[in-house]
């Protein structure tokens, strides 16, 4: 799985877990809306500035949105 992937999965399965919609996740973090929900489809690439304050909204470290929970059985 890309970089990108895990990122876009661990930032909505933070944002759900917070039961948070993009429009307040956007709001907590500073951004668009439609600039959240662009980084979820997978349509924006981010920068290290993003995801610190993606982090910041999630209130979690940022290398959290970083590392693949998905533990894969071979």
């Amino acid at each position: 799985m890309k970089l990108r992937q895990v990122f876009r999965d661990n930032v909505k399965f933070y944002r759900k877990q917070l039961k948070l919609s993009q429009e307040k996740l956007a709001e907590l973090s500073d951004l668009s809306v439609n600039y959240v929900g662009d980084i979820e489809r997978l349509d924006k690439k981010v920068t290290i500035d993003t995801i610190e304050k993606l982090a910041k909204g999630l209130n979690v470290d940022p290398s959290l949105l970083l590392v693949n929970r998905v533990n894969r059985k071979k």
